[in-house]
């Protein structure tokens, strides 16, 4: 019996394979889109459940609005939390370092306020927090890429240091701002949109440019995904880490200056409550805690997930502390998606 020739050989071998192919190709496109699809579920549930009380969740420009504002804070900590994940590290000082930048803006921008314009004195205000903030994220910086600390520990002493030195500098207790424009960048809009929004969503889509456009952007995803590798190739891994902590800081240094003047204060604890939510956006928009992938749009799903959860359980009368739980299962359900996708991939494993 002779074999067959190529062309009288069946053509169905092929097309599993393509098949295979393709599924796999769209399981992973679903995957690596799980935040925008928690997102769009999240909406549409609390959107009926509204409706069967006679409301509506999502077509409600309030309701629009308020989350946004709702998600500005955690985004912006979020945001440079993205780059610290993606280099394979974290940043655990973040919610302090935006306590210590409200309270310096808060104090900055009334000892401007009485010796020169106030529109000046709250530019001043914001950048002098800026700066206060970078203080620690270089201190962190030097210690993981100098001195070798291992992000974790040294991040959670500068947490310690950064809480101390917040409550030092507001005397204990909240600083009032006395500045009208400070108030009216806080709580003003413009064709409706909130200011803090509308400041917000550029800082993102410039740190969005930064990260996947830019070389800076392309060394942070070498490096979390094999740091030897980055340094063979050239990469100054020491100088790159340096400068992510800087940034993280600075994200969270706006985030302070904004939450003091959303609330006309600043308070040593104002991001206390959301360095777990910076990193839970992070994880949620489809960031590897191994480092190596990750992207901002995906982190600012993740943050719009958390906070639709938590503005949606408090519209349909439900006691927010449910939010932890549905925040939490969220966070399993996209660390389970993201292990078993790195599973179907090849990709390393941590046994």
């Amino acid at each position: 019996m002779t074999a067959p020739s190529p062309e009288t050989a069946s053509p169905e071998a092929a097309p599993p394979a393509d098949h295979a192919d393709t599924t796999s190709a769209w399981l992973s496109t679903l995957a690596e889109g799980r935040a925008w699809i928690f997102l769009v579920l999240l909406i549409l549930v609390f959107e009926f459940w509204s409706r069967s009380f006679g409301a509506t969740f999502i077509f409600s420009s309030f309701n629009v609005a308020s989350i946004a504002v709702f998600a500005v804070a955690p985004l912006l900590l979020a945001t440079g939390q993205t780059f610290v994940i993606i280099s394979g590290g974290i940043d655990l000082s973040v919610g302090f370092i935006m306590g210590l930048a409200a309270v310096v803006a808060a104090h900055i921008t009334n000892i401007a306020g009485t010796f020169m314009p106030l529109p000046l004195a709250m530019v001043v205000g914001i950048l002098v927090a800026l700066l206060a903030a970078m203080v620690p994220g270089l201190i962190n910086g030097l210690l993981i890429s100098r001195l070798r600390v291992p992000a974790f520990i040294g991040t959670l002493g500068m947490f310690g240091v950064a809480r101390g030195a917040a409550f030092l500098i507001a005397g204990g207790t909240t600083v009032p701002v006395r500045n009208e424009y400070f108030a009216a960048l806080g709580n003003g809009r413009f064709f409706g949109v909130p200011y803090l929004v509308i400041v917000t969503v550029l800082f993102v889509l410039l740190m969005h440019y930064l990260l996947s456009q830019t070389r800076f952007g392309q060394h942070n995803y070498a490096i979390g995904a094999n740091r030897q590798a980055a340094r063979r190739a050239g990469i100054d891994v020491a100088d790159h880490t340096l400068r992510l902590y800087v940034l993280s800081a600075l994200c969270a240094g706006l985030g302070g200056a904004l939450y003091a003047a959303r609330f006309s204060a600043g308070a040593a604890q104002a991001g206390e409550p959301l360095l777990l939510d910076s990193i839970a956006a992070v994880v949620i928009g489809g960031a590897s805690l191994f480092g190596g992938s990750g992207t901002i749009l995906g982190t600012v799903a993740g943050a719009l997930v958390i906070a639709v959860i938590q503005y949606g359980l408090v519209f349909v009368n439900v006691e927010p502390f449910w939010q932890f739980i549905a925040v939490g299962v969220v966070i399993i359900i996209s660390v389970l998606i993201d292990q078993a996708q790195r599973r179907f991939s090849g990709g390393r494993q941590d046994e």
